[in-house]
């Protein structure tokens, strides 16, 4: 049996996925032709290029074959899909090189089974362009909160009906043992609108900590408005969370607020994420504080902090040890992510023989550098110096201050520290200088050599394992010229011993 489709069913067709699929009806009726263009050029063994028109009105189509168009010097390898420029414009005068010419060809008749696979194609090229609208329409979505029901469950992964469009939550992104059953109410985060051979994915999460502080958003109104922040959280998914929190009202507890009545609100979002335990705590500005507050349960004796390395040793007594560690090292390790501080753990012992040890280091360290008696260097650690700039740039009065010390000493120390320092720094640049094998190598110059050197390729060996993209990532000179001074480098080694 031959038929075509007829336009009764076009119109059929458009209306009732438009309203199925809540796309526009200019969205489908494209889907259409594109997915009849499929099938017409599978009709000719896909040997012709194919594009259709539906009027959108009366449902007819016209089916056009389409040729592109190239230069008459261009040699032509498909004669069915290309055609050179003045062959083109012998039937349309206005072609140009790279454009496209079409001609009417008769509507593909189909064969009942064919026709059946046209309606196929039809409907894979609508679902396309339904996952395409959900993209635009959840594309401002980013991390926000979303509602809906598992519809299915595929390998592990499930499937979210938001609605109006359906989400993938996979299996890495659940909760851990939270056991997900069709039909179960859940929220999630937008992550990510992946690209697939089928068109668009909506792509969620449950384990991130913005999913956690967007759920107190959500239970608590005072932090939905913006009364109370949320300004860091830590999770370890289905388990343990910590979340800070602060406020400007100072009629407000921040705290309370987000714990709610007997709980009723932590209790809430701990329900949503499989009953994960979430602490709250008051956020500070004080690190050192917020530190101490971020290992809560635990009882801290005191803190020291490294500012340049983001790095605090923090003293607990032994009885306190291991409930600041927590269970597999989960509370130091949420408290440490909390505060994006690195926290070292330890005890009134261990913490006395690490300061014993650095201040051997560093009274050693001085009697070395600034050539002064051990008795000299221990008063100036015990004093609270710990590096040769302070001993060097301190107003003088700090140093006069030190009981033991006089003008003549202080003058003196200050003096070996500055001189110290200098020649520390001509060291250090020495020590990035170009070697001279670089310096004396043909083609090269001492800007060249000098940023170079300045880049850890310091002498030819050094530029002879280099590659052009690593050199110009160091040096702007060009890849000839790359080239050219890397195969200078590389010379000697292929040079045979005599």
């Amino acid at each position: 049996m031959i038929t075509t489709l007829t336009s009764n069913e076009i119109l059929l067709m458009a209306d009732s996925f438009s309203q199925e699929k809540d796309l526009d009806r200019e969205v489908v009726f494209s889907a259409i032709e594109a997915g009849l263009a499929v099938a017409t050029r599978k009709k000719y063994d896909d040997k012709i290029d194919a594009s259709v028109v539906i009027h959108r009105e009366s449902g007819e189509y016209k089916t056009y074959q389409i040729w592109e168009v190239f230069a008459d010097d261009h040699e032509l390898e498909e004669p069915d899909l290309q055609k050179n420029l003045s062959e083109a414009r012998a039937e349309f005068p206005e072609a140009e090189v790279g454009a496209f010419v079409r001609v009417e060809i008769p509507n593909v008749d189909f064969s009942r089974i064919a026709a059946q696979a046209a309606k196929q194609v039809i409907m894979q090229k609508v679902r396309e362009a339904a996952r395409e609208q959900t993209a635009e329409r959840y594309q401002d979505r980013y991390g926000v909160l979303l509602s809906g029901t598992v519809k299915r469950l595929e390998k592990g992964n499930a499937v979210i009906d938001l609605g109006d469009a359906d989400a993938l939550l996979p299996k890495n992104n659940m909760i851990p043992r939270e056991g997900l059953r069709p039909g179960d109410r859940i929220r999630a985060l937008l992550q990510e609108i992946s690209e697939e051979a089928r068109g668009p994915q909506l792509v969620l999460t449950r384990l991130t900590p913005q999913f956690l502080i967007e759920l107190f958003k959500l239970e608590v109104p005072e932090a939905g408005e913006g009364i109370i922040e949320i300004l860091a959280a830590a999770r370890d998914p289905g388990s343990r969370a910590k979340i800070a929190v602060r406020t400007n009202d100072a009629n407000i507890d921040p705290v309370g607020a987000c714990v709610g009545i007997r709980g009723s609100r932590v209790q809430s979002v701990s329900n949503e994420i499989a009953g994960e335990r979430v602490d709250i705590i008051v956020w500070s500005d004080n690190i050192a504080e917020f530190a101490m507050q971020a290992l809560a349960p635990a009882e801290v004796e005191f803190i020291y902090v490294d500012e340049d390395l983001k790095s605090m040793d923090v003293v607990v007594t032994e009885e306190n040890l291991s409930r600041a560690i927590g269970s597999r090292g989960q509370n130091v390790r949420l408290a440490s992510e909390l505060i994006n501080w690195e926290l070292n753990l330890m005890t009134d012992e261990d913490a006395a023989q690490k300061q014993e040890s650095e201040q051997k280091s560093m009274v050693e360290s001085f009697t070395e550098k600034l050539d002064i008696d051990e008795n000299v260097a221990t008063i100036l650690v015990q004093e609270g110096f710990n590096t040769l700039e302070e001993i060097a740039y301190v107003p003088s009065q700090e140093l006069l201050d030190i009981e033991e010390f006089d003008g003549k000493l202080v003058d003196e120390l200050r003096s070996r520290a500055q001189d110290a320092l200098l020649t520390s720094a001509i060291a250090s640049q020495e020590e990035n200088a170009p070697r001279e094998d670089l310096l004396r190598m043909e083609g090269m110059d001492p800007k060249t050599a000098r940023a170079l050197a300045a880049g850890g390729v310091r002498t030819m060996s050094d530029l002879a394992d280099c590659s052009v993209d690593e050199v110009l990532d160091i040096v702007d000179i060009g890849n000839e010229r790359a080239s050219s001074l890397i195969m200078t480098a590389r010379a000697p080694l292929f040079q045979c011993p005599k």
